[in-house]
């Protein structure tokens, strides 16, 4: 399996016109982005929140997170990054290629549009939903199921 990297626009939300070019490495296996904390200050961008991560060997580290926007080939999107230090490496994660409405092509490591699938619960419709339950409003999992063209969907179900 090969590796892919991109070249993106990186922006303060608050600031849109201070941007950096930063090249990522893309990690379909990683949630948040990883981009140095000293590009993100140069770009006036401050963490609102820290969260500790699991490493590969089971290490924990923690990590300061700040909101970004990204910019791609006329596509923008914001999402949280996690502030990189020294021997991090720059990463794009899946929440960013979403936001952007993008997915990499595992076979061709390519980028592609990402298919933008909406679901709505219309009980005028004679469109057949799934069972719904009254439950609780607090709890709910979540389950990808795979569509005819083999992307999956991510639908949110609330438990009794």
């Amino acid at each position: 399996m090969g590796l892919t990297s991109i070249d993106l626009d990186i922006a303060n939300p608050a600031k849109p016109k201070q941007r950096a070019r930063v090249e990522f490495l893309i990690d379909t296996g990683a949630y948040y982005s990883v981009v140095p904390a000293s590009v993100l200050r140069k770009l006036g961008i401050k963490p609102h929140s820290k969260r500790t991560f699991t490493l590969a060997d089971g290490s924990k580290i923690t990590r300061r997170i700040g909101d970004v926007q990204f910019r791609f080939d006329g596509r923008q999107g914001a999402s949280p990054v996690i502030f990189g230090e020294k021997d991090d490496s720059i990463l794009l994660g899946s929440v960013s290629l979403e936001a952007l409405g993008l997915m990499i092509d595992p076979l061709k490591r390519q980028l592609r549009p990402l298919p933008m699938v909406l679901a709505r619960l219309d009980t005028g419709s004679n469109v057949p939903l799934a069972r719904t339950r009254k439950v609780p409003q607090t709890l709910e999992s979540r389950s990808a199921l795979p569509n005819s063209d083999g992307a999956c969907i991510l639908c949110l179900h609330r438990l009794q």
